[in-house]
């Protein structure tokens, strides 16, 4: 979970430098649809990168949750298993060794 933070850290960071450096940038028209607008190329390229991001992370969600679910019936199952009594097996090893010479 760490190395996730710090992933996204240093994407934050490499997008604060390059939204300063490209801040000249001209001015781009964008269309879709209906709509028409300029922007500066930076944001287009912020914007991109933003909705490309909340995306994956719409369809990261629902198998996060499963898997958190799947993790909770799991831990359950072991905790089940853990208090049941256990049942001591004679060990057939010995068995093994004389069959075996």
């Amino acid at each position: 979970m760490l190395f996730f933070f710090g992933l996204a850290f240093l994407v934050v960071v490499a997008l604060a430098i390059f939204a300063v450096q490209n801040s000249a940038a001209p001015m781009v028209a964008m269309k879709f649809l209906f709509w028409q607008f300029e922007t500066s190329l930076v944001y287009a390229i912020l914007g991109s990168i933003g909705s490309g991001m909340v995306i994956i992370l719409l369809l990261w969600i629902p198998s996060a949750i499963k898997c958190s679910f799947r993790v909770k019936s799991l831990k359950k199952e072991i905790e089940g298993l853990r208090r049941e009594p256990t049942q001591q097996v004679e060990s057939s090893r010995p068995n093994e060794l004389k069959e075996a010479k």
